[in-house]
């Protein structure tokens, strides 16, 4: 009982003295709330990224992709760049005809002019795929109806079936639905002269590029942006049969085909992440400046509730409190200020997590790259209460080093 009530002193002591400067006690708790705020935020906008990207490729279907190096800006060429796979739609063929594939899709992307009335154009994404089949899914409309009759066997020279399908973004601002039409070409005057209908909506490649798109059968992107001349493609996907080993299939076509590279869906996920290294390795530099700043302020702040507080510490241990109960009495103060600060930073991480997804989104076109994990919160609190004992026991160890109350108002 006597412990339980030396304990309660403690408290209470602890908490009148914070109550006395609550202007203090306040920017104390700002401190450790920005130190909490600096890794749940950060450390969900990069779990978020990566989950992302994860999902991503989970739910495109495909179980290995095939790049042909990377993608060489062109600026004299149609659409500014060109794409590294040359001869795709045979080599889609040759890879297609492995035993363990199912589907081998060539798939292409360049800029394109659109434009719903044929006078004003804007730029945006266009995409080009072999056909609609499982690799796309269509919200509204049919897609593509019939066969691709223009690659006519690798001579281009079949008729254009003219259909399109575009991503939700750009039917809204175009005010486009099925049934309507839309010029779209490689320069404003291919655009102009070449009207397609639309057939489908479909978001399959928005999500992927995380911007508006317009896509296209291949061969007919490929005639309007000059990529037929060599049959030109950026990836192509593949889907493995049931119950084939995709890493396996990999090293089996990697072998035949060593000009290109054969990724899994992780693999290239890795791949697009490394390319971020720069911004991933800001990123990083942010979580660790965050928790440095913010710690180094709510550290700073404990330490000098604790000076401020020295005459009236000193009256204490002139009256016979131990050592042990100066040092309680410090601890508990930035305890009480660490579970404040945690609280309030752990209470406000998911509204400002959701602004900052909600402008992500507006910027990137990708939804949820900020994901708040519980091990966010975790390390938030080991922040929180680190500082807090680190500045409690610092503050305290000057002050039970003096002997005497005069000296410690010297």
């Amino acid at each position: 009982m006597k412990r339980v009530r030396r304990l309660w002193g403690i408290g209470w002591i602890a908490l009148r003295q914070l109550r006395s400067d609550r202007m203090r006690t306040l920017l104390a708790v700002v401190g450790v709330t920005l130190a909490v705020l600096s890794v749940t935020l950060l450390a969900g906008v990069g779990a978020g990224v990566t989950e992302t990207g994860r999902e991503t490729f989970d739910q495109s279907g495909r179980d290995l992709w095939v790049s042909g190096g990377p993608i060489d800006i062109a600026p004299s060429t149609v659409g500014g760049f060109q794409n590294p796979i040359p001869n795709a739609h045979p080599l889609a063929d040759e890879i297609g005809a492995h035993e363990e594939v199912r589907t081998a899709v060539p798939l292409a992307f360049q800029v394109v002019y659109v434009s719903a009335d044929g006078e004003e154009f804007d730029t945006t994404m266009g995409s080009g795929t072999p056909g609609a089949g499982g690799s796309v899914s269509i919200t509204e409309g049919d897609g593509f109806i019939g066969p691709s009759t223009h690659y006519a066997g690798g001579n281009y020279t079949g008729e254009m079936t003219h259909q399109a399908l575009v991503s939700p973004e750009l039917a809204e601002k175009y005010n486009l639905s099925v049934g309507d039409t839309v010029h779209v070409g490689g320069t404003i005057q291919t655009a102009r002269e070449n009207e397609f209908e639309v057939v489908g909506i479909s978001s399959t490649f928005a999500n992927f590029l995380g911007t508006g798109t317009v896509t296209l059968r291949l061969s007919e992107l490929q005639t309007l942006t000059g990529n037929a001349y060599d049959d030109r493609a950026t990836i192509i996907t593949i889907e493995t049969v049931d119950g084939a080993d995709p890493a396996a299939v990999r090293e089996e076509l990697a072998a035949r085909h060593p000009k290109y590279t054969f990724r899994t869906n992780e693999e290239q996920l890795v791949e697009v992440l490394e390319r971020q290294a720069v911004v991933l390795a800001a990123g990083a530099s942010l979580v660790a400046l965050g928790v440095v700043t913010g710690g180094a302020l709510a550290l700073n702040l404990l330490l000098s509730i604790v000076y401020v507080q020295r005459e009236s510490l000193s009256v204490l241990r002139a009256v016979g409190a131990t050592r042990l109960g100066v040092v309680g009495v410090a601890v508990t103060q930035s305890l009480t200020i660490a579970t404040l600060g945690f609280l309030v930073g752990a209470g406000t991480t998911p509204l400002l997590a959701a602004g900052l997804d909600r402008i992500a989104l507006a910027i990137t076109g990708f939804e949820g790259l900020v994901r708040v994990p519980l091990s966010a919160y975790a390390v938030g609190a080991l922040v929180a209460f680190g500082f807090a004992l680190l500045g409690g026991i610092l503050g305290a160890v000057r002050v039970t080093r003096l002997a005497s109350a005069n000296e410690l108002l010297q």
